[in-house]
Parts: structure tokens; C-alpha cells; sequence
């Protein structure tokens, strides 16, 4: 009955003491440990007590089968995966937040404008694979056009702590990048959850936003949406995608992953480092990128290793944020939307950038998914371009109340 219990206990003990040691100490090795002295306990401890009352060894024999057993099993948690680390080579901003990060510039043909243009990738976390349309088209416009892999992403290193994944970061980073261009002011041209960085950005800096950009913006405020308000890239799926998405991290290790991650992401961090997670995050975007664009079964997003850590932890702050609405009301600052016919976020999602923001216009893409850019990179580089410099815009406004993908 002891040695049965033991068996129990033991296994049970072991799974408690690893996520105890996790939510304090999120050392691999201290959860570890913490987990073998338990199962060690559990197990052995009754089968030593049985052992005394019988006079026979079998009962410590059964425990300690019992822990060789689990120990071994284990194997399947704490053995690594493959994985990448980002591309060397490239350049690198040490800003003065503490993040280090990769940039591209395009520079201006013939004399360049006083203003910069910096544009934001999406995800968090995923930003595209290098110089596009739009990037040449302000080039030639007399922009210097600034790129950078946010923290956490793409070529940009990876921290060793991830508590620094926050919007607040997201913002102060933003504001160092500025300060080493030595510009007083910038331009803003954000996609999807770069959107979403520019409004905050310009909540919270207006002053040092000469015009600014929404190109298939996330939630202006996530607390004010649903995920199935919202609209989500899920939502496009093919039932094929659907498939192979869902069948991405079937494994024990990656079930312990996911309940630390809800108990701590450093203990999670420890035991699935990024360069692991971060390749699993690359295969889902190559099987669901697709629903980005008007056919959803299409290849994926052309993108760099993409930040795992970066996309979940700042899209979780997110639902802490304090409502930047009031402060954008007050913006004096010239403002574009871009909205596309196939984006997977709900049309209201859009609209309300273009009705909080004073003066802020909105153009409808026909024929384009959430990547305008990949589905109509001549329409979205010349809209662009016009709004920035000032000339008439080639595609209509759109200033209607109902979803213009309905008409």
C-alpha cells in the first residue's frame, strides 16, 4: 500500500515542486532539482517504510524503478530542439533604453527632406525580409527610410531576460531611435501591431510626429476588444492550415512549456530557449501566412526568424495598457489609414483610428489581405508617397460608416 502510494505521490510531488521552484526561481536547474529531490521523496520514502514493516526489498526495487523510470521519461521535457539564432552582419543601434537592435536604411536620392521616415513592422515580433516598393518609393521621393527589427525580433538579439517585452519598451525604444537620427521630428508608417506602436507613440509624443501612417492597424486600445471582435489571422485559415497549425508543438515538452508560461515566461524561457521556440513561430507563420493576403491558402510571409518571447509578452501587456484615445483626440497630426479588402481584422478595428484621430483619412484597397504591401505593393507605395509628400491621393477616401468590403 506505501510502495503504491509512493508510486503516486512520488510523480505528483515532482510536477508540484518543478512548478513551485518555477513561479520563484526561474532556474532550469533549481526546477529540476527541485523536482528530482521530490519525486526522490515520494517515492522512496514510503517504499522505505514499507520495506521496514515486510522486511523485503521489493518495495524500494518498485520505487526506485519508479524514479528511473521518470527520470528517464524526462528526457522527452529537457532535451532541446533545433533552432537559428538571428543572421550576423547586419547594423546595429545600441540605444539608450538598453536594446540593441538591427536597422536598414534606404537613403534619399538626391537631397533628403529634413524628415526621416521609420517604419514599423508588425507581429510583435515579425518583422518582413528587407527593402519593398515602398521603401524605393520614398527613397526617390527625397525620404531617408528607416527600418528596424524591434526587440526581440527578427535579426535584432535576443535579451536573456524577458521581462523587458513591453509596450512601454516598444514606445521608449521608438523615442531612442529618434534621438539617434537626431531628428526632431519623424514620419511613422506602421503595419498591423506597428500601427498599433505608432498611435501610442504619438500619444504619448505627439510633437515628434511630422505624419503618420496605419497600414492594416491592430486594435487602437486591445483592452477594448475581444480577440473575437478584434478578428484574428486564425479566422482566414484554410481547414489544411488549420490542420498543420494545430499540429505544431504536440509534445510533452511543449505541453510543460505552455503551463509555464502561465505560471512564469522566465521559467518558460529557461526551459525553451529562444532559438528553439522562435524556429516553431517561423513554421506556423510559413503554414498560416497566407491568410495575411486575399488567398489565404497562398505561401507565407516572406520574414526574418521571428521573435516568440516578443510576440506573446508584449501582446500580453497590451491588455494593461492605459487608453491612449484621449491623448490621440488632441493630436494635431496629419494621419493616413490604409484599410484592405481581405484583412482578417474587423472593419471597426480600422474605422476607429481614422474616427478618433482628428482629420485622419482612410483609403480602401481592393484585391489586398493584411499585407497590403505584398498584395498591391505599386497602390500601397503610391498612396503612400502622395500622402507623405503632399500631391493628390490616386485611390479614393473612403469616408462611409459601414464596412466598405460590404457595398
Amino acid at each position: 500500500m506505501l510502495t503504491s502510494a509512493g508510486a503516486v505521490a512520488g510523480p505528483v510531488g515532482a510536477g508540484v515542486a518543478f512548478l513551485g521552484a518555477a513561479a520563484v526561481v526561474p532556474s532550469l536547474a533549481v526546477m529540476v532539482a527541485a523536482a528530482l529531490a521530490a519525486l526522490g521523496a515520494g517515492c522512496l520514502l514510503p517504499a522505505w517504510g514499507a520495506a521496514r514493516l515486510v522486511r523485503r526489498r521489493l518495495p524500494l526495487v518498485v520505487a526506485g524503478g519508479v524514479v528511473a523510470v521518470c527520470v528517464a521519461a524526462s528526457a522527452v521535457v529537457f532535451v532541446p530542439g533545433e533552432g537559428s539564432l538571428p543572421r550576423a552582419g547586419r547594423a546595429y543601434w545600441d540605444l539608450a533604453t538598453g536594446s540593441r537592435v538591427a536597422y536598414r536604411v534606404t537613403r534619399a536620392k538626391g537631397t533628403a527632406r529634413p524628415v526621416p521616415a521609420v517604419r514599423l513592422h508588425g507581429g510583435p515580433g515579425t518583422p518582413g525580409e528587407g527593402e519593398d516598393a515602398l521603401d524605393r518609393a520614398l527613397s526617390g521621393a527625397g525620404f531617408d527610410v528607416y527600418a528596424y527589427d524591434q526587440l526581440g525580433s527578427g535579426d535584432s538579439p535576443r535579451p536573456d531576460d524577458v521581462s523587458g517585452y513591453t509596450v512601454e519598451r516598444q514606445v521608449a525604444d521608438l523615442e531612442a531611435v529618434r534621438r539617434r537620427l537626431g531628428a526632431e521630428r519623424m514620419i511613422l508608417v506602421g503595419a498591423s501591431w506597428g500601427a498599433t506602436l505608432a498611435a501610442e507613440y504619438l500619444a504619448r509624443h505627439p510633437g515628434n510626429v511630422a505624419k503618420v501612417v496605419f497600414v492594416s492597424p491592430g486594435a487602437l486600445w486591445t483592452p477594448g476588444w475581444s480577440d473575437e471582435e478584434a478578428g484574428q489571422l486564425w479566422d482566414r485559415l484554410t481547414p489544411a492550415q488549420a490542420a498543420r497549425v494545430g499540429a505544431l508543438g504536440e509534445s510533452t515538452r511543449f505541453t510543460v512549456w505552455e503551463t509555464l508560461m502561465a505560471v512564469n515566461p522566465r521559467a518558460a524561457h529557461a526551459l525553451v530557449p529562444d532559438a528553439e521556440v522562435d524556429r516553431l513561430f517561423g513554421e506556423l507563420l510559413r503554414i498560416a501566412g497566407g491568410a495575411a493576403s486575399c488567398r489565404p491558402g497562398g505561401a507565407g510571409l516572406p520574414a526574418k526568424v521571428p521573435g516568440f518571447y516578443a510576440n506573446q509578452l508584449i501582446a500580453a501587456d497590451q491588455q494593461s495598457r492605459p487608453d491612449p484615445r484621449p491623448a490621440l483626440r488632441r493630436a494635431g497630426v496629419p494621419a493616413l489609414v490604409l484599410r484592405a479588402e481581405c484583412d482578417y481584422k474587423r472593419w471597426p478595428v480600422t474605422r476607429e483610428y481614422r474616427d478618433t484621430i482628428p482629420g485622419a483619412r482612410l483609403v480602401y484597397v481592393k484585391g489586398a489581405g493584411h499585407a497590403i504591401g505584398l498584395d498591391r505593393p505599386a497602390e500601397f507605395a503610391a498612396t503612400v508617397t502622395a500622402f507623405l509628400t503632399g500631391a493628390p491621393l490616386p485611390l479614393p477616401l473612403y469616408t462611409g460608416v459601414a464596412d466598405p468590403a460590404a457595398r
